[in-house]
């Protein structure tokens, strides 16, 4: 499951790093307008939001918020 402290976090970098003002957690963001440029300065400031580190192949693979929050959940139990 999900925390929804997670999320809201989640979406709110989203929206910050990527400008996205609508952003469904189910919704692809790439789809929703981040571009690839944003994704490193996106995955930076998730990490330290977070204090976690994620593996960049991972991290290309979760392309929705819901994705990304499975993924941080899943560094800080390992």
């Amino acid at each position: 499951m999900v925390s929804s402290e997670y999320l809201s976090a989640v979406l709110e970098v989203i929206r910050e790093v990527g400008g996205v003002k609508d952003l469904d957690p189910e919704q692809d963001f790439y789809d929703a307008g981040v571009t690839s440029v944003q994704a490193l300065p996106l995955l930076m400031e998730l990490e330290a939001r977070f204090e976690v580190t994620i593996p960049d192949e991972r991290f290309i693979l979760a392309r929705r918020p819901l994705d990304i929050c499975a993924l941080i959940t899943e560094v800080k139990e390992a």
